[in-house]
């Protein structure tokens, strides 16, 4: 794709960078399947077929247009703008990520590919990809750490059903990062029939690139909800942050509208001020991690740190390579929440809306009790609501002293 300066939305370049970051640091091993896949994906893009038979699986499989919900209750206990959920937790298997995996499931499809192979942290990815591999009849293979298996059994069992191979990782912290080096492994050893589905805009191009564009449905679908019923943008768009694709999602078709404010909120852990966060760009430094240069939890010697944060699928220590980029431009805002303060948003949301939002939500929620209070009643804040509770809940009653 050529660049174009007066846009933000026509990234990465020739090569796969927004600005410094991004690209291809991989084994010359995987180097001809990435071009292929590159090459694959941009000519399935502009293909009808491809983008019928997409359009189909949202509508139909996913159910999407997912819903603009206007929060009353939330918007009348803050007493400020008016808050909108992006109910993004209503798809299929109750995240988004299913948007990119049916996207990348086409595409494996397309490619001649009878496996796929997934890294997961909270899980979500991990089923989404058990999901459609079951709906491909394909084979399937899920790297999980050891401890994100522990925190997350309602997924774990939900894929096993699904018929996919869970693979716990114990290397290093046996987490998100863990899993993905387990699943790039895989890859390089079974390329001729593999299709590495990953679950967020990290990895190497074109993944950054090709994950936004599956996921960008959340911010399309969002303009024209919000006109539709308030006859115009919103001011403020605000949302979750490990690797970033529900926020890369529902942010990228706003990126050129300077007047719409946007907040990222990354996973502070215990405080960043700590060593057990894991907001990478407001604590990171640049480095290389998983075929990508991007902004990483790192000692003075680039040993990869160890990320933590209550909510499995934040707990990364890397970020997609466009938001480091959209932070050097000055176009998003990147913030921080708290395990206890996303432990609080949690709750209020559960007694105010009825709805129990995932611990990676939560932060976004969090955030949103700081903001909506100072902003006044004629303003309009959309918050992506990026995935269901559910899976969470044994670890909310372990933190609440609650047995279960």
């Amino acid at each position: 794709m050529t660049y174009t300066p007066n846009s933000l939305r026509s990234g990465p370049d020739e090569r796969g960078h927004f600005g410094i970051y991004g690209g291809r640091y991989v084994s010359e091993t995987l180097m001809p399947l990435l071009l292929d896949l590159e090459k694959q994906f941009e000519k399935a893009w502009q293909d009808p077929a491809y983008q019928e038979e997409l359009a189909y699986l949202n509508k139909e499989y996913i159910g999407r247009p997912s819903p603009l919900y206007f929060a009353e209750r939330m918007t009348e206990h803050f007493g400020g703008a008016k808050i909108y959920l992006k109910r993004e937790e209503l798809n299929h298997t109750g995240a988004h990520k299913i948007n990119h995996a049916i996207g990348q499931v086409l595409l494996a499809k397309r490619m001649g590919k009878t496996r796929v192979i997934a890294e997961t942290g909270a899980g979500q990815h991990g089923v989404a990809t058990a999901t459609v591999a079951a709906l491909f009849n394909m084979e399937c293979t899920v790297f999980m750490g050891a401890v994100d298996i522990e925190r997350q059994k309602p997924n774990v069992f939900r894929m096993k059903l699904l018929g996919a191979e869970v693979k716990p990782v114990t290397s290093g912290s046996a987490t998100l990062k863990d899993a993905m080096n387990d699943a790039l492994r895989d890859w390089v050893t079974n390329v001729h029939d593999t299709f590495y589905i990953i679950g967020t805009v990290a990895g190497p191009h074109p993944y950054p690139k090709m994950v936004r564009d599956f996921q960008s449905i959340i911010g399309q679908e969002t303009r024209a909800q919000i006109l539709e019923k308030e006859g115009r943008l919103p001011d403020k768009l605000i949302a979750c942050v490990g690797g970033g694709s529900n926020a890369i999602g529902l942010f990228h078709p706003f990126l050129d509208e300077p007047d719409i404010s946007i907040d990222a909120v990354e996973a502070a852990g215990h405080g960043v001020d700590t060593d057990q966060h894991a907001a990478s760009i407001l604590g990171g430094s640049p480095g290389v991690l998983h075929g990508n240069r991007t902004m990483l939890l790192q000692d003075e010697d680039g040993q990869i740190q160890e990320a933590h944060s209550i909510s499995a699928g934040l707990d990364y220590p890397g970020i997609g390579p466009e938001h480091v980029w959209l932070n050097e431009k000055g176009r998003i805002n990147y913030v921080n929440a708290t395990d206890e303060e996303a432990m609080e948003a949690f709750q209020l949301c559960c007694k105010l809306e009825g709805i129990i939002p995932a611990l990676e939500s939560s932060h976004a929620l969090a955030h949103l009790a700081r903001i909506a209070p100072t902003l006044d009643k004629d303003k309009i804040i959309v918050l992506n609501l990026s995935g269901r509770g559910d899976k969470d809940i044994f670890t909310v009653a372990d933190h609440l002293g609650v047995e279960i």
